[in-house]
């Protein structure tokens, strides 16, 4: 008896005989036995009695209300919203890559499993590091899975440490993480937009386990002084953590092992144009030096021969941080991008990104003000704080004008240490012309009238929400204000 005749074609049936579909002896009454008469039942049902037609319209305008890189450009400042490309798409829905199941034996996913182990070795290349980890599910897991790490590193030698030192403009995951590890977190103020070296010196001590950096960091600034602060940690036993946030900035170019990182992750939504957003699931992986290696998470992939296993024998491991061996869809499309893109292809990527990036930067200089007047990198930060101080138009105001004209507004009011900030990253996917279009509407935005500015946007279908409140009173179900 196959399930679904069991399920669909003999729904009468008094009992299922579970031995029958599942291999052992027991029987499970019928539905209707096991539900009590009337509890499922309902007199009426409120929905409309519509055609097919105009059902369909409903939910195809709905699908148009929502915004994404497929609709147009996507400005999250240290986002990275790059376009993802459909063939990777079309090719992770292959039954081979969609069916397989995780409990599968690997004798029967040697294709699944070599995959991964040479995603691992990609990634280590790009990186510069020796060893990658794939489980972690996300960019933040990949930073606890990094904190973790750390601390067994220490705890099998021994020292005690219990502080991680975190710059002023790092990403807010950075310090929960650390403190999710159980460590206490210090914040290091900067100096011209940079980590203030001669801090740093008088900070790092016995105590200081780690210090997570971003390069470039959230200014979209390179930290060019990266060879002294590796120096001054690693002179004091400490690590250095890498933030692969931006690493879209700097493939081909240099890698964090060069830099002389210790531990990175990556976030493959970022810089690998895997689906970004929605609550996952994600993939943020985690490379180390071959002297962490051992303390990854279990299972490793290892090959022997021409064969591949899953080793669970490494008792150095933190164990486990996700079911499995990770999310293997979103893990394969990172791995199709890679292929597609190639060595130079990646190299290119980053110097588009830094292009479109200080062009557009140029182009808007003369309607907001550009804090740290540097070359920057895959994305720059602008402020509005002229524009508010002169006419009262903030930030916010910016971000929502640009909605009416189908533009994804900027990060806003990050990173913290400029004021009215507009972080802003067009992506290597941007052409000059939508460039040129987008540059155009923030210099033309800047010149329209306040009161314009403080309502909008005007075109949208919400329009502007007070956001404090919304975060704090949910709205889970559809409920019809109108009344």
């Amino acid at each position: 008896m196959r399930f679904s005749q069991a399920i669909w074609d003999e729904p009468l049936l008094d009992e299922i005989k579970h031995d029958e579909l599942f291999g052992f002896d027991r029987k499970v009454p019928a539905a209707e036995k096991a539900i009590p008469k009337g509890r499922l039942e309902r007199k009426s049902l409120n929905i409309p009695v519509i055609s097919e037609r105009y059902l369909m319209q409903h939910y195809v305008n709905l699908s148009q209300m929502s915004y994404s890189v497929d609709n147009g450009p996507h400005l999250l400042g240290s986002c990275t919203m790059k376009y993802n490309p459909k063939v990777a798409e079309y090719l992770s829905s292959f039954e081979g890559a969609s069916r397989v199941h995780p409990l599968q034996p690997a004798s029967t996913i040697q294709g699944s499993l070599q995959l991964m182990y040479e995603l691992e070795r990609m990634l280590a290349a790009i990186s510069g590091m020796d060893a990658v980890t794939l489980q972690p599910a996300g960019g933040a897991q990949g930073e606890f899975t990094g904190m973790l790490v750390t601390k067994a590193y220490f705890d099998e030698r021994g020292e005690k440490r219990d502080r991680i030192l975190i710059p002023d403009s790092a990403h807010g995951t950075n310090p929960a993480s650390a403190a999710m590890a159980g460590y206490e977190v210090v914040e290091l103020p900067s100096k011209d937009g940079m980590v203030d070296v001669a801090l740093l010196e008088k900070v790092v001590d016995e105590r200081v386990a780690a210090f997570m950096l971003t390069n470039p960091n959230t200014l979209g600034l390179f930290e060019e002084r990266v060879g002294e602060i590796a120096s001054v940690l690693h002179s004091k036993g400490s690590l250095l953590y890498y933030d692969g946030a931006n690493m879209n900035a700097i493939m081909g170019k240099t890698n964090p092992g060069l830099m002389g990182f210790d531990i990175v992750h990556f976030n493959l939504h970022k810089t690998f144009a895997t689906p970004h957003g929605g609550g996952g699931p994600g993939a943020g992986p985690v490379g180390v030096k071959s002297f962490l290696e051992k303390y990854l998470p279990v299972p490793r992939i290892v090959r022997d021969g021409g064969n591949y296993a899953l080793d669970y024998n490494r008792p150095l491991s933190i164990g486990k941080v996700h079911s499995f061996m990770g999310n293997f869809a979103v893990l394969l499309r990172a791995y199709i991008y890679i292929l597609m893109n190639g060595a130079d292809g990646l190299e290119q990527n980053s110097e588009k990104a830094v292009l479109n990036s200080n062009y557009l930067m140029k182009k808007i200089s003369g309607s907001y003000d550009i804090p740290y007047k540097k070359l920057k990198k895959h994305e720059f930060v602008a402020s509005a704080d002229r524009l508010k101080s002169g006419r009262g138009i903030t930030a916010l105001d910016i971000a929502k004008r640009l909605m009416d004209f189908g533009v994804h507004p900027p990060t806003i009011y990050f990173p913290l240490i400029v004021s009215e900030a507009l972080m802003i990253e067009p992506t290597e996917n941007l052409s000059k012309q939508t460039l040129d279009m987008l540059a155009g509407l923030f210099c033309s935005i800047a010149a329209e009238e306040p009161e314009l500015l403080h309502s909008a946007p005007h075109s949208t279908p919400v329009r502007r929400v007070n956001e404090v409140k919304a975060a704090r009173e949910l709205i889970f179900r559809w409920q019809d204000f109108r009344r």
